[in-house]
């Protein structure tokens, strides 16, 4: 099949969907940033029937830290997967900076589950610390209180794309030998002192889901500028066989007598990223630039029209120094016993904005939290306001100024309501 006849078979089934879909002016959480290119590509891989992890997901791998600056990627199926790998490498028995079982892992209690579940799953103990009211991030202060004898390292989870403060976090690890480690998943693009987030720490994970900054309908990637980790890294993402590795040679010697590409030297999965993935995030790649500056954009001009209520509502702050990406554009309700947050977020949904609730709150009042071992520092007051005042709305590239302006005119209508205005 010609590559100009599979394009224009699949432009005109895209047209065609999307002209008979409903026209609406609902304000979603988040849009597809994919389309005929990508399905294209992605079509394109399939037709050739070489869909297992091969060369298209080592070029991805490369196009990713060339665009970042890092040195080594290991892609995976989900953000969820890329926080798995980073400690499973971290915690194998081979690592020589390894962490170990009971190690104490800072955490901000503003966090998302699966950024949790990997520390508690290989017997590390997450410290949950507050986190700043208006950037959303880990507070500082309360990461110096939490460190003990025991805490070998620091999880940095920047929320919504709002970069944290990275140059004290890389003091308080430098002055008391802690790994730093980055959970950028919702943070993609994003800058700290004009240095991408993902490069600050000893490894950091990305996600490539439907609704992030770009698409690989699932995938994520973790990045490291330590090859040894790196590659233990690939080892436990292919099984824990040695195939996908540059250093081969060791593991052969030791072990002649076993067929190489089935020579199994640790413990290991398959959340393996498949190659018309890696062609449709190759693609993704080139626009996330363009996806970035249209989040800030609109976030600038909301920002700008809610302040008129800001006696009601605080928005995420973006510090002097961060370039923040807006994966989403969060509210916190300043007293919910003047505005009822369900009454709100049931009238804006009504009206046909999209409302969710910020990451998981403060996921130390999770129920799964009384089924491992944490430690909590301080009362997490900012953390569990978020969790109860807080909610999020829409700001990704697809948003018109007509619909900026739509969300604007709702919440006044709201407040009237209210008799707040």
């Amino acid at each position: 099949m010609k590559k100009n006849i599979l394009y224009k078979t699949i432009k005109n089934e895209w047209k065609k969907f999307h002209s008979n879909k409903k026209s609406n002016k609902k304000i979603k959480l988040h849009e597809p940033t994919f389309g005929i290119e990508e399905i294209f590509n992605f079509t394109k891989q399939l037709i050739t029937t070489n869909v297992t992890m091969g060369k298209h997901v080592e070029s991805f791998e490369k196009k990713f830290c060339d665009k970042f600056g890092f040195k080594y990627a290991v892609s995976s199926n989900s953000g969820s997967s890329a926080n798995l790998i980073m400690i499973a490498g971290l915690m194998s028995t081979i690592y020589s900076k390894r962490l170990r079982k009971n190690d104490e892992i800072i955490v901000p209690a503003l966090a998302w589950s699966t950024s949790i579940f990997p520390l508690t799953q290989y017997g590390l103990k997450p410290v949950f610390v507050d986190c700043d009211l208006k950037t959303m991030n880990i507070d500082i202060d309360q990461v110096k209180k939490a460190i003990s004898h025991n805490t070998k390292a620091i999880l940095t989870i920047p929320i919504y794309g709002n970069p944290c403060n990275m140059k004290e976090l890389r003091k308080i690890c430098n002055k008391n030998k802690l790994i730093l480690l980055e959970d950028t998943c919702e943070s993609m693009g994003a800058k700290y002192k004009n240095k991408f987030l993902g490069g600050f720490g000893l490894a950091s994970s990305f996600s490539f889901y439907f609704s992030h900054h770009i698409t690989c309908l699932e995938g994520g990637i973790t990045v490291t500028n330590d090859f040894e980790l790196a590659e233990i890294m690939k080892i436990i993402r292919s099984h824990g066989w040695i195939r996908n590795v540059k250093q081969k040679e060791k593991w052969i010697k030791n072990f002649p007598k076993i067929d190489p590409n089935f020579l199994f030297v640790h413990e290991g999965y398959n959340l393996r990223l498949t190659e018309p993935q890696a062609r449709m995030g190759t693609t993704q790649i080139k626009k996330l630039d363009k996806f970035i500056k249209k989040r800030r954009e609109n976030a600038k001009i909301l920002m700008n029209l809610m302040k008129e209520f800001n006696d009601f509502f605080i928005y995420q702050y973006e510090k002097k120094g961060s370039f923040h990406t807006w994966f989403g554009f969060s509210i916190i309700i300043k007293n919910i016993k003047i505005i009822d947050r369900g009454k709100l977020c049931k009238f804006l949904n009504k009206k046909e904005i999209e409302t969710r609730v910020i990451v998981s709150g403060n996921f130390a009042s999770q129920p799964v939290a009384k089924t491992f071992k944490h430690r909590i520092v301080g009362n997490l007051t900012n953390a569990s306001k978020i969790m109860t005042n807080g909610f999020s709305i829409g700001i990704h590239q697809n948003l018109t100024n007509t619909q900026l302006k739509y969300i604007y005119n709702v919440f006044k209508e709201f407040l009237k309501i209210e008799s707040l205005l």
